[in-house]
């Protein structure tokens, strides 16, 4: 632990007390949390961002699709808007947020809402869907989600980190408890039997939780605004990478292992752009970002040459079959009884 996180103990020490306290009056029901009869799966996680969120929400509605009315509903976080809003293809990133409008993008078929109030959310949409996906909602108690899903990364688990600000945990490691199942996120191409058992055991979790593994995909195309193009198309060109995410390092550490040459630009996470930071991207130079930072990039960089490289998740060791009859087996067992 660096100096300024030990100075920072003391005030997690408090926050982290007033955040258990705030968790003990729900789970002995002294504040109220609503539930409702329609199958709510949450995607959430105990830090504070870069656990792959978007991904496993994409990941979800690419099968779940296929036979459910699905509806996802996010906060819309930084957007300059207020209360309940339907995303639709023309929304912008400023109006809803940068991935709930990356998700209306990918999937127009399914309905995509924002709403700070979660409730008002539900109650607005539940007669739309068969299930709705609750984006990065762990610490949001008011409601209680059927299927509540917790995100960690492999070499950043949560039961190393603290509390917020010496750390960077929303609340306790305790609350993972409240889980159903845990996703071990972003595993390396390359990884042991015994590192994946060793991690089981540090998370150490009840017999009820389920635990799956992941990694991500990345695309063997980037996507610009009206066309596609090969990823070697990059090989031998200088371009700049810019991200506006919480954690760029396994962007980064794959395009240098696949030689590519580039300047990365690093901006803070659902970061907006400014008029002089735009005006610093030169036009003719080849740009690169996330899918998350092309949709609030695009519409003020038409006249560059801006790509994204798509990145999917994959369950590993062949889990991807009991990953997902284990979800449609709790949206179908939900259903039954209510």
């Amino acid at each position: 632990m660096n100096i300024l996180r030990k100075l920072l103990l003391p005030f997690s020490l408090l926050y982290g007390s007033i955040l258990a306290f705030r968790n003990l009056c729900y789970d002995k029901r002294w504040f109220k949390s609503k539930s409702y009869a329609i199958p709510i799966i949450c995607v959430g996680n105990l830090s504070t961002g870069g656990t792959g969120k978007s991904p496993m929400i994409e990941y979800l509605i690419s099968f779940l699709k296929e036979d459910y009315k699905v509806a996802v509903l996010s906060r819309g976080y930084k957007r300059k808007t207020n209360g309940f809003r339907e995303v639709i293809i023309n929304s912008t990133a400023e109006d809803v947020g940068d991935e709930p409008l990356q998700f209306k993008r990918k999937f127009p078929e399914i309905m995509v809402v924002v709403c700070a109030d979660r409730q008002e959310g539900i109650e607005k949409i539940r007669i739309k869907a068969d299930v709705i996906l609750l984006d990065d909602a762990f610490q949001h108690r008011k409601v209680s989600a059927s299927t509540n899903i917790l995100l960690t990364t492999f070499d950043d688990l949560y039961v190393h980190d603290m509390v917020l600000p010496a750390g960077n945990l929303r609340e306790s490691k305790r609350g993972a408890k409240r889980a159903d199942l845990v996703m071990v996120t972003k595993c390396p191409e390359k990884h042991s039997h015994a590192k994946l058992q060793e991690i089981q055991y540090l998370l150490n979790l009840k017999p009820t939780q389920k635990i799956y593994f992941s990694k991500i995909i990345y695309d063997d195309s980037i996507c610009g605004i009206s066309k596609t193009l090969p990823l070697n198309y990059l090989l031998n060109k200088n371009f700049t990478l810019v991200t506006g995410i919480a954690n760029s390092k396994p962007l980064v550490e794959f395009l240098k292992q696949n030689q590519f040459n580039f300047e990365h630009k690093k901006f803070p996470d659902h970061h907006h752009f400014s008029d002089s930071e735009i005006k610093n991207f030169k036009e003719k130079e080849i740009i690169l970002t996330t899918e998350k930072d092309f949709v609030r990039l695009e519409p003020r960089l038409n006249k560059f040459a801006i790509y994204y490289l798509p990145i999917k998740t994959a369950i590993l060791n062949k889990q991807e079959k009991y990953f997902k009859e284990y979800i449609i087996n709790e949206i179908e067992n939900f259903s039954t009884n209510n």
